[in-house]
């Protein structure tokens, strides 16, 4: 234990010296990926990956963290039992953020990086083993997370971010009735646990996206197949990986011009932050942040049909918390 939390102290006065530093090292780490180029082979499977498994029962709840970034996602979490009750010591775990765009965090089209830097202390404080965050970004994967501000505040308190290659991605069976056979980063679906971190936004197609929407960040390919039937497509992406907890940051969150955004006249300032284990419910409550009805959402029928949630916001507990 000594030597792990001297190692933590380590990596978070190596972070703390530069960005420059922290920037140099990460490309570096690119650079010897280069050449490794290979897929993986096909992992044929129809089965579930419920990150929730081995978990001991929660009742259905919604928190809904109030304060600037730090608070209110450490509250939320504390209010639903802490960090220990999701993460198990000596588990791996990955964090699902989005960061699909070549935006600053005033732009509101990326999750705030202080949230993902709340969750992989958290994680950690849960005595995590190895604590990973990765996205497959729609934007150049370095810029994303560099402008984004997730790389530095992550690897600030000792997280380490897995950026996207051939290599890390293997082709799954995800038995949907749209998506079948697509590559899935492997870090997302073999670690211990999963905690997808989206950000409330609008999008031009799917009208919202928030928990089950982010999930796309996760696949490789030719992902505009999931804009062909996009409704039972995010359903079928929210079915085959079942996240531990869903964090929806609504600190500040894209009205218009979704999923990219750029113009920040079409963001709010909202200050929050939902936690839930029901995807469904915490995408039911974060549309209407952006006055955006879930009926509006046929996806979000679909899911709860599948049992993956409820839209029926009066059948969950709720608490709000600052």
């Amino acid at each position: 234990m000594t030597q792990e939390l001297d190692r933590r102290g380590f990596i978070k006065r190596i972070s703390a010296c530069s960005a420059g530093i922290i920037g140099a090292t990460s490309i570096g780490l690119i650079a010897r990926d280069r050449g490794r180029d290979e897929p993986l082979p096909l992992k044929r499977t129809l089965q579930v990956r419920d990150f929730k498994s081995g978990l001991d029962a929660v009742p259905p709840r919604l928190v809904i963290g109030r304060g600037d970034p730090a608070v209110a996602t450490r509250a939320a979490i504390d209010a639903m039992g802490g960090m220990s009750r999701f993460v198990r010591p000596g588990e791996s775990v990955v964090i699902k953020p989005n960061v699909g765009w070549d935006r600053i965090p005033i732009q509101a089209a990326n999750t705030h990086p202080t949230v993902v830097a709340t969750l992989v202390g958290l994680c950690y404080e849960a005595k995590a083993s190895r604590v990973i965050v990765t996205d497959n970004p729609c934007n150049d994967a370095r810029r994303c997370f560099t402008r984004s501000g997730i790389w530095k505040a992550v690897e600030g308190v000792g997280g380490e971010v897995v950026l996207p290659a051939a290599h890390r991605f293997r082709p799954y069976d995800l038995g949907g009735v749209i998506l079948r056979q697509m590559p899935v980063l492997v870090p997302a679906v073999d670690a211990d646990r999963l905690i997808n971190v989206p950000v409330a936004k609008h999008h031009g197609l799917s009208g919202f996206t928030g928990a089950m929407k982010n999930l796309y960040g996760v696949l490789g390919g030719r992902r505009n197949r999931l804009h062909q039937k996009i409704d039972d497509s995010i359903a079928d992406l929210a079915d085959f990986l079942r996240a531990t907890l869903t964090v929806l940051d609504a600190t500040r969150v894209l009205l218009r011009n979704g999923p990219q955004g750029g113009d920040v006249s079409d963001t709010r300032e909202v200050g929050r932050v939902i936690v839930s284990q029901d995807p469904v419910a915490v995408d039911a409550y974060g549309c209407g942040l952006i006055d955006v009805a879930p009926t509006a959402l046929p996806y979000l029928n679909l899911a709860d049909q599948r049992g993956l949630g409820t839209t029926d916001l009066t059948r969950i507990e709720k608490h709000e918390v600052s």
